[in-house]
């Protein structure tokens, strides 16, 4: 297994440990930064989730840069996405910090899209990802540290930074789909 490969199945272990992080109530207590009272679980779990994150560039610079690329690397590497976004979004709304319906929209949203990956590959075409795609990534990522770190630092100047990045998360998502399906539309248009 190539370092690219390593460095993404280290991104899906650390899922099950951001999970334990943050649902196991361990008692750390908290942690005041300016007004803000965030939990000690939530800071750890948020730097897990930004670390995990990371390291989706990590392993894709590495891949493109060596000429690592594998089948192994491209199955992976959109599955520990979508894993680490939707367990994080989850447990956000375990937590009541984020509303259901929105955490539905952009998990279904990676569902249709997968499932629209699976069918071009049946034809023998290769769906990469675009730009919209790679931004609808980063705006979930943004969304998701913002609302586990409780909106710090703009907490402190009363702006409500996590909830507008989760709703521009939601339009990027729903958009970034939106544009897969319209330019692969011909694939269901001229099915057997």
């Amino acid at each position: 297994m190539n370092l690219p490969n390593k460095i993404t199945v280290a991104r899906i272990m650390l899922i099950p440990l951001f999970l334990i992080v943050m649902l196991v109530p361990f008692g750390w207590g908290s942690v005041k930064i300016g007004t803000e009272t965030l939990p000690i679980a939530h800071l750890i779990g948020a730097l897990i989730f930004i670390i995990a994150s990371t390291t989706d560039w990590i392993d894709g610079y590495y891949a493109r840069k060596y000429q690592l690329v594998t089948n192994l690397g491209k199955f992976l590497d959109p599955l520990a996405d979508k894993l680490l976004v939707s367990a994080a979004l989850i447990v956000l709304v375990e937590l009541h910090y984020a509303p259901s319906w929105m955490v539905i929209v952009i998990i279904s949203r990676e569902f249709a899209v997968t499932g629209l990956r699976l069918v071009l590959a049946g034809e023998g075409e290769v769906m990469a990802a675009n730009m919209l795609g790679k931004i609808k990534t980063w705006t979930q990522i943004v969304a998701i540290s913002a609302l586990l770190l409780h909106n710090f630092p703009f907490s402190l100047i009363s702006f409500p930074f996590a909830d507008l990045a989760l709703w521009v998360a939601v339009i990027f998502t729903i958009w970034s789909g939106w544009d897969y399906f319209v330019k692969n539309k011909h694939v269901f248009l001229h099915s057997k």
